[in-house]
């Protein structure tokens, strides 16, 4: 039982590892176009997974994008030609780092905007329960309270 236990969490590293997606047929020969692609490639993303780059998809849609890509580097473009040409075609949505202008602004502020409102009602919140300053119970007021919580608290 404990010999089978390093080879489960072995077996473990090699599923969670992700997955490259790319075919042999797609890999270029030239090792440093290769290199160039598979780093374009990691930064685009699918339109069918949205939450994968194309490298790491298998979907129909992401081959074609790879193949796209690996076809632009071997006519000569440049890396930001290659991803213009991509964003031209498809939009900001596909890259997985999309650039702050003023049709993401709301993406990049969205998480600042959020904790800021939280904290604007939790210090209302904590400034309202409080009792308000130079306000004081009159002698029956008082007696009523203590007379609560003494019932309250049995």
């Amino acid at each position: 039982m404990m010999r089978a236990l390093p080879l489960f969490f072995v077996a473990l590293l090699v599923l969670s590892a992700p997955a490259i997606a790319v075919q042999p047929d797609e890999i270029l020969k030239n090792p440093a176009l290769e290199q160039r692609a598979r780093a374009l490639s990691s930064g685009l993303r699918c339109l069918v997974c949205q939450n994968q780059s194309i490298d790491d998809s298998d979907a129909p849609l992401a081959k074609d994008l790879r193949i796209l890509v690996r076809e632009r580097l071997t006519a000569g473009d440049s890396d930001g030609a290659v991803i213009d040409f991509v964003v031209a075609r498809y939009g900001d949505f596909v890259l997985l780092r999309p650039p702050m202008n003023a049709r993401t602004i709301a993406l990049w502020a969205a998480p600042f905007l959020i904790m800021l409102s939280g904290a604007a009602f939790l210090w209302r919140r904590r400034n309202r329960s409080a009792a308000p300053a130079g306000v004081t119970l009159t002698a029956e007021e008082q007696r009523r309270l203590d007379d609560l919580l003494r019932d309250e608290r049995g």
